[in-house]
């Protein structure tokens, strides 16, 4: 067995990639929502490459026996998927008494259990390289300050910030996915990903 899943390839660049290049395109709608709206760009990756591609990375991870993979990529897939739900389920199903959209208020709600589920992977990162725990660490942030902003908390004249902030978190995946599969591919350290915060 230890053999076998040695042979198998290495899903996380997928899901980081998925997840990375999801994040950023929203947060270019976050920083300029005036200048780019959230339209099918956003809603196809949300399903596809953000929602699709994650599940399929965390599936393969279970093949792998890496629970923290397993759980981190079929969460976040699922979370992209539901969130594109929530976008285009009320407009859809217009008339329904389920398919009201959510007030902001609840919608910080659902964005702040997000986050506490990142603060918590979060803390299984430490073991990890730096470069994942950076990813992390900026995406419990993202979610926390998306939900201060529903919440009415955050400033509309500095909300483009929080933008800024998760553009810094997308782009930290795509790095840390580019890193595993150069790194990997010439057979030596090109990109660094860095030392565990608390080393083994």
């Amino acid at each position: 067995m230890a053999e076998e899943k040695n042979l198998l390839a290495n899903p996380a660049p997928l899901g980081l990639m998925g997840f990375g290049m999801t994040t950023v395109l929203l947060n270019i709608h976050n920083t300029m929502p005036e200048v780019f709206a959230v339209n099918s760009i956003i809603l196809a990756m949300g399903i596809f490459y953000g929602g699709l591609a994650q599940i399929i990375a965390g599936i393969l991870e279970f093949r792998k026996g890496n629970t923290f993979g397993v759980t981190a990529f079929t969460s976040y897939g699922l979370f992209w998927m539901s969130l594109v739900f929530l976008w285009v389920f009320p407009t859809v199903f217009a008339g329904s008494a389920m398919a009201s959209a959510p007030s902001e208020t609840f919608m910080g709600w659902y964005l702040f259990m997000w986050g506490f589920f990142t603060m918590m992977m979060f803390i299984g990162t430490l073991k990890k390289n730096f470069s994942l725990s950076f990813v992390f660490l900026t995406l419990f942030i993202l979610f926390y300050l998306l939900a201060l902003r529903d919440w009415g908390m955050i400033p509309t004249n500095i909300a483009w910030l929080i933008g800024v902030e998760g553009i810094v978190c997308g782009f930290s995946a795509v790095y840390l996915a580019m890193a595993e599969v150069i790194n990997e591919n010439l057979g030596r350290t090109v990109l660094p990903i860095g030392r565990p915060i608390i080393r083994k």
